[in-house]
C-alpha cells in the first residue's frame, strides 16, 4: 500500500520560511517524480513544484519562483519543500503527489499524501 506522509507545516508571520517533508512508503521512491500542489479555501488545487527521478525540479513560475525549492532524498524516500520569504497567499494546504514521469496537473498524479497546513500571517 502506497502511502505518503506530509509533515512541517505551521503557523509563520510574513516574510519567514518552513520546511515542508513529505516521506513515501511502498513504492520504488527512485522510480518516481513527485510533485508538490496546494489547495487554498474555496480554489482549485494548484501546482507549486514537482522533481524528476533524478532530481531536476520545475516549479510554479508565477507563485514560486525564487521562493521555494524542492530537494529528494532517495536513500530516505524522502521529497522536501523548502519555503523562503512566504507571504499570507501562500497560505493553503500543502499536497505531495507521485507518479511515474513529471507532471504538473493535479489529475495525472496516482498518489496523494493527506495535506499539510500552511498559514502565512500578515
Amino acid at each position: 500500500q502506497v502511502q505518503l506522509l506530509e509533515s512541517g507545516g505551521g503557523l509563520v508571520q510574513a516574510g519567514g520560511s518552513l520546511r515542508l517533508s513529505c516521506r513515501a512508503s511502498g513504492l520504488t521512491f527512485s522510480n518516481y517524480a513527485l510533485g508538490w500542489f496546494r489547495q487554498a479555501p474555496g480554489k482549485e488545487r494548484e501546482f507549486v513544484a514537482a522533481m524528476r527521478r533524478i532530481g531536476v525540479g520545475t516549479y510554479n513560475e508565477d507563485s514560486v519562483k525564487g521562493r521555494f525549492t524542492m530537494s529528494r532524498d532517495n536513500a530516505k524516500n524522502t521529497v522536501y519543500l523548502q519555503m523562503n520569504s512566504l507571504k499570507p497567499e501562500d497560505t493553503a494546504v500543502y499536497y505531495c503527489a507521485a507518479r511515474i514521469g513529471i507532471a504538473t496537473t493535479p489529475s495525472s498524479y496516482d498518489y496523494w499524501g493527506q495535506g499539510t497546513q500552511v498559514t502565512v500571517s500578515s
